[in-house]
């Protein structure tokens, strides 16, 4: 699943979805929605819908109430992350049921954060003054009740950057969350892949994580072009350029993570 804060961004991920035969997620967060009042969301789903392999429009980390019902109510996604994490426990479950069931009721599939992952990214509320909390068999049960389909766990992954020790994940707990989220239809995602490495990656899609989360990871050429090249390209030339950097990424990684030819 790729985040998109661009057109450049969204055709790159189209034409390497197209071109690799693998499906395809595109991501916003709720910034794209006030950045843009909804458009480049509907530019997302018009290239989704044209394009020859399956692609779904998620909206990532709502941790608003009206900003989900707006989402599910006005704007054409597939699923929406129901992120109330940044309430007490009871609270969270109690607001996600509520809202996975709104987002039901419209065809939308839903997600959210049992345990608490570490840190902040574009938008998203930053939890470094909060305990950061690993994911449970308790919560994977509770949050399944809430109905939703996908689980994020907190299982040593962290928002934003690792640092120079790198990720220090817990592939057990990983392990055990799969077999119980496939005993109930729930999907298991993964979050925080910032400077994975490609062994770090297979690991967690061994173990059982079959809806991944990138940013950085398909985006650092792009963004170190538009460094490099901004102040001296003409800006047509500076978006055709951008679009191939994102799409070489994003096709390395389709191959990387094995969704190539699955399409």
């Amino acid at each position: 699943m790729s985040s998109s804060y661009n057109i450049e961004q969204i055709i790159a991920y189209v034409k390497a979805a197209e071109s690799q035969r693998s499906p395809l997620i595109i991501q916003v967060f709720p910034w794209a929605i006030t950045f843009s009042d909804g458009l480049l969301i509907h530019t997302a789903a018009l290239a989704a819908k044209k394009a020859s392999v399956p692609i779904a429009i998620h909206l990532d980390h709502c941790q608003s109430e009206d900003m989900v019902r707006h989402a599910a109510d006005k704007l054409p996604f597939d699923s929406i992350m129901v992120d109330m994490s940044h309430h007490e426990k009871t609270e969270n479950l109690a607001k996600t049921k509520e809202l996975v069931a709104y987002c039901h009721e419209r065809g939308i599939a839903t997600e959210a954060e049992p345990g608490r992952i570490e840190g902040g990214e574009d938008g998203i509320a930053d939890t470094a003054d909060l305990s950061g909390m690993l994911t449970t068999p308790e919560e994977v049960e509770e949050f399944i009740n809430t109905g939703v389909d996908f689980l994020a766990p907190a299982f040593g992954n962290v928002h934003g950057e690792y640092g120079a020790r790198g990720p220090v994940l817990e592939y057990d707990r990983l392990d055990s969350i799969y077999k119980y989220c496939e005993k109930r239809d729930v999907r298991v995602v993964l979050h925080g892949t910032n400077d994975f490495a490609e062994d770090v990656m297979s690991k967690c899609i061994k173990s059982g994580v079959s809806k991944i989360n990138t940013n950085k990871l398909l985006l650092d050429d792009y963004n170190n072009h538009l460094a490099a090249a901004a102040a001296t390209t003409p800006i047509t030339k500076l978006m055709e350029d951008g679009v191939d950097k994102v799409l070489k990424l994003t096709e390395l990684w389709m191959q990387r993570c094995g969704s190539s030819g699955k399409a």
